[in-house]
């Protein structure tokens, strides 16, 4: 697959100092000629600012929604709907992608497949130290995450270690672990389960929804662990007051043959 057969959906909400840092990193990426569309949950004017000045390598275009709440799950099904590419990668506007990371998903994109990446967690130093423009993470080397991981400042090094495509990246078939802040999957296969499901609403479980009716739908999990890591970046718990309410709709679907959304992507359409 070439980089112009994709778009990367980034979600944001009010943090445009994050959301620069991974505009960045998505400038450093190996290869070019990607869709860059910003899924923006409510956030002010500075957020606008920012992309309308941003300095770009890719095409790159902002779907807003008013702030009422955390409704991430509504403004990616925006953002789906926008796309002119076959295939779509969700990204989090925290989550700064390695220089590689288009290319790798390139790789391991694959017809009736969705990818599911993993992260490295930042601590609040280290976040603080990128978003001030004192680090570029696409310069590091092996040696500098070392470094940082002895100072405790990231969580891991196991998913920078690269493994070659194959077989056993299909092993496993749950849903558990599979989270869009790094998620590679065909607009067909999206189209067919109707995206996103909007009855979630405020924090949790949209994501594992929506992987749970892929795998229903015959599409298989593949793991793009040791290829695809990004760095997440520190923030406060987010408010998980709705995560009640949303986990019984999970477990609802979860008991249920359910496929298609009740109300989803076909709103835009």
């Amino acid at each position: 697959m070439l980089a112009t057969d994709i778009s990367l959906v980034i979600t944001t909400y009010n943090r445009p100092a994050a959301l620069l840092a991974v505009l960045r990193g998505l400038n450093m990426q190996a290869i070019q000629g990607f869709q860059v569309i910003i899924a923006d949950d409510g956030s002010t004017s500075e957020t606008t600012d920012l992309i309308h000045n941003f300095s770009s390598q890719y095409s790159l275009s902002h779907v807003w929604q008013p702030d009422n709440g955390f409704q991430a799950a509504a403004i990616r099904n925006k953002a789906i709907a926008q796309a002119t590419t076959p295939y779509i990668m969700f990204l989090d506007g925290d989550c700064i992608p390695l220089p590689n990371f288009v290319e790798q998903h390139c790789k391991l994109a694959e017809q009736n497949c969705f990818v599911v990446g993993n992260r490295i967690l930042a601590n609040s130093d280290l976040t603080d130290e990128i978003l001030k423009r004192e680090f570029d993470i696409s310069k590091w080397c092996f040696c500098d995450w070392i470094q940082l991981r002895l100072k405790k400042k990231i969580n891991r090094l196991s998913p920078l270690l690269t493994l070659p495509n194959g077989n056993w990246r299909k092993f496993n078939q749950t849903w558990k672990g599979a989270k869009t802040c790094n998620l590679g999957v065909w607009l067909k296969d999206l189209k067919a389960i109707n995206g996103f499901d909007e009855r979630y609403q405020g924090w949790g479980h949209e994501d594992a929804d929506l992987v749970v009716r892929l795998l229903r739908n015959k599409i298989q999990r593949k793991e793009g662990r040791f290829a695809t890591p990004v760095l997440h970046l520190w923030h406060p718990e987010n408010d998980r007051k709705n995560e009640v309410e949303n986990f019984k709709r999970l477990q609802q679907i979860l008991q249920s043959k359910q496929i298609i959304a009740n109300k989803g992507l076909n709103q835009y359409f």
